[in-house]
């Protein structure tokens, strides 16, 4: 497989990853009730936390040849 369909995969990929992530985030801060502080730390922590489990995908886009 080419480097141009495996950066193509990667980047479909990511966009549902990114959907679901996003979802997944907000449906489990609906479960607790209002707080400031609470928002804070799953937004904070959805924001940054979604690269890490992209990682693997970011390296097989990137191995191969062009």
């Amino acid at each position: 497989m080419g480097g141009r369909t495996r950066r193509f995969i990667a980047m479909i990929a990511v966009l549902v990853f990114l959907v679901v992530w996003i979802w997944g985030v907000i449906a489990l801060r609906g479960l607790f009730g209002p707080n400031m502080l609470l928002d804070l730390l799953f937004f904070a922590v959805g924001g940054i936390g979604w690269g890490v489990p992209l990682y693997p995908l970011f390296k097989w886009a990137e191995s191969g040849k062009d």
